[in-house]
């Protein structure tokens, strides 16, 4: 307790020329008293915090909520088109007069369009504001949708598919800031899972609709069905997302500003970040698992137990689509828990790393043994297809219980580049489904489903051992590249309006640094003596 103390009062005399709720809580500021150095008495614990106290966090309940469900409905909406016709692969194939794995590429070429999104369009907030930049972005995934409904050759079937991709991501990164302005941190995760739920229920319920429809009518009605979507998630973003971030930063831009905003080095530079680039690599094992395990039932369903019925294969989905839903909820509400216990714990601090650790147990016992029974049960044809489904529904529940406390962490653990930080984490996330979408068939057709799932489950408990080294050493490596470069450690006051996320005028990127550097002295975890990336 002592070092915490010594922390507070070194906070204090940092931020002597800065405003008190410069290192605030949310519901406490810390104590500026210079006798309490002297006094015997423990102090009273305190939240240490670098974010501000947003004025979206006084929002009433109700409107905080509608703004979760519009966010994560455009999330639904774009990503239900990343799996739509895997279950239709074979009908679009015979109609185009190619194979069903070229169809199966095109849905892969449009996931690594996804994770590229933030490059076309996060740039478009500081020219005409968040809400225009939005609302402008469902506009051509609704034109882009269309126009591949009514694609007459294959070449332009695939051109619009990409292109459509291009808008996927947006949604997920705004939609996270703009959620981050309205939940404080200790119920960030809540919020956060809740959000999840749309951009988990799309992939699985992708082939699950397309396989009823296109076993009555043809594929083409699947893409009418998405761009009703994208349509009703336009007129719920145009009715409850009348507040949502930061106007147009840049009223006259030049070449120079124009050439700066869409540097694609601002947001790739910030994976010199250790934690950062760890737990984005480790987003990209989830999704290959979680990819793997929507590409591989479709394929096996037909080969293997003869259900040729487009309804039938769609049907399975609904087990992973009801471990995706469990495992968002469930693994936000666990995050929250666990950044209040080591809040407690620390004394007052709160470190994002926190919730890494809600997600152990599924990461190293839940996921492969999960995998495992639900690859060699196809492969052995054992437990029939009752294993596999309830396989699918744990192993999907808690590849999402652990994901969601990994998706809070990369929106949260640097305020001051909240947008490029999310953009970062999907580039590398979306990779990696592109290449599960784009191998998994190939790799189930050599090797077998058993072994396929065996490397899901051992990449799985990799993610799991990066989570652990974010959660332990996080803070040290942060520490490290402030220490390596300090004057690209934090993003300059006068590029921050640049970006998107939380407003942190007040908050002095030098008060940040130090906070970091002198957290070492309450870390509980890791134990004394333990090796410091300094």
């Amino acid at each position: 307790m002592g070092d915490i103390h010594e922390l507070d009062n070194n906070s204090s005399s940092i931020a002597s020329s800065t405003p008190a709720t410069s290192i605030m809580g949310d519901s406490e500021k810390l104590d500026h008293s210079s006798s309490s150095i002297a006094s015997s008495t423990p102090p009273t614990p305190i939240v240490v915090d670098l974010e501000e106290h947003s004025p979206g966090y006084d929002a009433p309940a109700a409107q905080k909520w509608l703004v979760v469900f519009t966010t994560s409905f455009l999330t639904l909406t774009a990503c239900f088109s990343s799996t739509s016709l895997l279950a239709a692969a074979d009908q679009i194939a015979e109609e185009f007069g190619t194979q069903a794995n070229t169809i199966n590429y095109s849905s892969a070429g449009l996931l690594f369009a996804m994770g590229l999104s933030s490059f076309v369009w996060g740039p478009i907030i500081p020219l005409c504001g968040r809400l225009y930049a939005w609302n402008a972005c469902i506009i051509a995934l609704l034109g882009w949708t269309l126009a591949a409904s009514f694609a007459p050759n294959l070449e332009t079937f695939i051109l619009f598919r990409v292109l459509s991709g291009f808008q996927g991501t947006f949604f997920h990164v705004t939609g996270q800031a703009i959620i981050a302005e309205y939940f404080p941190p200790v119920r960030r995760g809540a919020a956060t899972g809740l959000f999840l739920c749309g951009p988990v229920l799309g992939p699985p319920l992708g082939p699950l609709v397309a396989g009823v429809i296109t076993t009555y009518t043809t594929w083409r009605v699947v893409l009418w069905v998405q761009s009703g979507m994208v349509a009703l998630g336009l007129i719920l973003s145009l009715i409850f997302l009348q507040k949502g971030g930061k106007a147009a930063t840049l009223k006259h831009p030049s070449i120079r500003d124009l050439l700066h905003i869409w540097n694609p080095i601002r947001i790739i530079s910030l994976m010199r970040y250790p934690n950062l680039l760890l737990t984005n690599v480790a987003c990209a094992l989830v999704s290959w698992s979680g990819y793997a395990l929507m590409s591989s039932p479709g394929h096996l369903l037909r080969t293997q137990y003869n259900l040729n019925s487009p309804t039938l294969v769609g049907l399975f989905y609904l087990s992973p689509a009801g471990g995706f839903l469990a495992g968002s909820v469930l693994g936000g509400f666990s995050s929250d828990r666990s950044v209040k216990l080591w809040i407690e714990q620390r004394g007052g601090i709160r470190l994002p790393q926190d919730r890494l650790r809600s997600g152990f147990l599924s990461w190293f016992v839940i996921i492969p043994l999960a995998s495992l029974l639900f690859g060699w049960g196809l492969d052995r044809h054992v437990g029939g297809l009752a294993l596999p489904i309830v396989s699918a529904f744990f192993a999907s529940a808690a590849l999402l219980e652990a994901f969601a406390g990994l998706a809070t962490y990369c929106a949260e653990v640097m305020p001051l580049n909240r947008q490029e930080a999310i953009a970062s984490k999907y580039i590398v996330q979306y990779t990696g489904s592109a290449l599960a979408t784009m191998f998994t068939g190939p790799i189930v057709d050599t090797i077998g489903v058993g072994l396929q799932s065996s490397i899901s489950a051992f990449l799985g408990c990799a993610a799991g051992g990066l989570c652990v080294l974010v959660a332990l050493y996080g803070v040290n490596m942060q520490d490290w590249v402030h220490r390596r470069w300090p004057a690209k450690a934090m993003m300059p006051r006068n590029e921050e309006d640049l970006g998107d996320g939380a407003s942190l005028d007040h908050v002095e990127p030098v008060l940040e640094k130090n906070f970091q550097l002198r957290l070492n002295a309450a870390l509980p975890c890791p134990p004394r003596g333990a090796l410091l990336l300094v």
